[in-house]
Order: C-alpha cells, then structure tokens, then sequence
C-alpha cells in the first residue's frame, strides 16, 4: 500500500502539467492575436486565470521562455493540423486544399483577429531573442517537412518536395496577411485552391 505521499505525487505532477499548458496556452493566443511585444505579462495570466508569480515559477526565463513554448505549441497545432489532412486526403494536393480551408475557417471564426498561430511572433521577431526565433523556425521547419515527406512518398525527389513544400508554406502565410488586411478568407482559399493544381501539375511533370 502506498504512503499518501507517494499518492499525492502524481496529482501535484499533473497540477503542475496543467498550470504550465494553461500558461502556454494564453500565451499563445495573445501572440497570435496582437503580437509578441505587445503582450504583457500580466494579460497571460488574466488570459490563463493564474496567480502573479506563477509564471516566473514555470518559466523561470521569463517572457523569452515562455515565447518559445508558446511558438513550440504553435507549431505543433500546424503540423498536427496539416498531418491530419495529409493522413484523410490520400493526396498532398487534396491535403493543402483542406488545410487551406482550415486556415480560412481560423480567421472567420476569430473575427480575422487570429492567422497563422506563428507568424504575427515570426514578424516582429526575426531578428529578435535566439531562443525565440529558434522555436518559430522549428514550427515552419515541422509544417514543410511533413509536407514534404508526403510529396516524396508520392514520387518527387527530395530536393523537390522541400521547393515545392517551402512554397506552399510561402503562399498560405502570405495569403493569410493578406485576408486579415481585407478581411476576407478568400485570398487563403483561392491560394489553396491555386496550390492543390499546382501539386498536381508537378506530379503528372
């Protein structure tokens, strides 16, 4: 039988687990919604209901450290995302024509205030905190190689698959700045539209 310490572990473990996600997760959407430097740490912690000091007790970093597992959890929801559309569409070109709509459907729902979960920190960041850009590059590097690997599998040479795959990337982030600008989801539809003929084109070449 065990103590009620060693009971009680676990859940303080999972606690913990869940005030960081928590954490992560307000971050996240802040970013995505207004921007890295324009988020304070206290609108974080009225985002994630948590108490002041906590986050300085998960994230000893600070807002740096916190920035690059938000950017990591990003991309992650990217890749989770596309993968999921590349495993039902059967086809890369069926694939980023979902997941173009899954895009779309991120802004119209969000009120065009939400478009890629990275990029709005990628653009004011590029030259900004390492750790930061480190995890922002990882998140667009895991979305085009997953991409990639699948137009692989369908016939392309590597060096192939990542051009095109990179471009893909390329298009939607731009298309997504631009339906924010206009308010519209159209621009990340037709580019995803454009982009599954263009796929195919490039596996009957």
């Amino acid at each position: 039988m065990p103590t009620s310490e060693h009971a009680e572990a676990p859940a303080s473990s999972r606690k913990r687990g869940e005030s960081r996600s928590r954490l992560i997760t307000a971050a996240a959407q802040l970013f995505q919604e207004q921007g890295y430097a324009a988020t304070g740490l206290s609108e974080i912690l009225d985002r994630a209901k948590m108490p002041k000091g906590s986050l300085y007790h998960h994230f000893p970093g600070g807002k740096v450290e916190l920035g690059a597992a938000a950017m990591e959890c990003a991309g992650q929801v990217l890749q989770q995302t596309l993968s999921a559309r590349l495993e039902s569409r059967g086809s890369s070109a069926e694939a980023i024509r979902a997941f173009s709509q899954d895009l779309a459907g991120w802004l119209e729902g969000s009120d065009f205030t939400k478009g890629c979960p990275v990029a709005t920190v990628a653009l004011e960041q590029a030259n900004g905190e390492p750790d930061l850009v480190a995890a922002i590059r990882s998140a667009f590097e895991g979305v085009i190689q997953a991409l990639s690997d699948q137009l692989t599998a369908e016939g392309r040479t590597p060096e192939r698959a990542h051009r095109l795959a990179t471009f893909c990337l390329s298009a939607l982030e731009g298309a997504l700045v631009l339906a924010r600008t206009q308010r519209s989801s159209e621009p990340v539809r037709m580019a995803g539209e454009e982009l599954a003929v263009l796929i195919s084109d490039s596996a009957r070449a």
